[in-house]
Parts: structure tokens; C-alpha cells; sequence
């Protein structure tokens, strides 16, 4: 059974369709002709969620106090091991 789509008008005229469409497989939603939302099972959602991968870019500024007291000891201590050896 291939991908179902629907535009954002068809929502509110058929609901029932797409709801049982998207328990049997992804279902997009356009809006001007360009996708826009991917409506899916439960166990399709929990699948991919857990697939994901859980690291996060960051900076910094937004790093845990903890953790960048943690980086700086092992960089301080990889320069002093550095400069001993050289």
C-alpha cells in the first residue's frame, strides 16, 4: 500500500479517512500542494523515537557547570602530561 496524501482541507471534510489510513501506514498532509505534516501510528512514532539519536549540539554557555568543570580538569591535565613529556 503506497503513501496517502491529503491537503490541510481535507481534515476537517475527511477526518475518518485519514486517521484510518495513517493507522495502517504514514499519511501526509499538504498545504499548497507542498508536504507539511506526516501523521503516523503510535507504533510507528515510538519506533522512530526510538531510533533517534539523543545527542544534542550545544554551546558552551548551555553546557552543565559539571560537565565543563569535568572538560577543562581533563584539558588542564592532558597540557601539564604534555608539557612533561616534551
Amino acid at each position: 500500500m503506497g503513501k496517502r496524501t491529503y491537503s490541510t482541507s481535507d481534515l476537517s471534510r475527511k477526518s475518518g479517512n485519514i486517521i484510518a489510513d495513517a493507522l495502517r501506514s504514514p499519511v501526509t498532509i499538504t498545504q499548497r500542494n507542498k508536504p507539511r505534516l506526516v501523521i503516523l501510528n503510535i507504533e510507528d512514532y515510538q519506533r522512530l523515537k526510538a531510533k533517534a539519536d539523543p545527542r544534542k549540539a550545544g554551546t558552551l554557555g548551555t553546557m552543565p557547570e559539571d560537565l565543563l568543570l569535568e572538560i577543562e580538569h581533563a584539558v588542564e591535565t592532558f597540557a601539564k602530561d604534555d608539557r612533561a613529556d616534551g
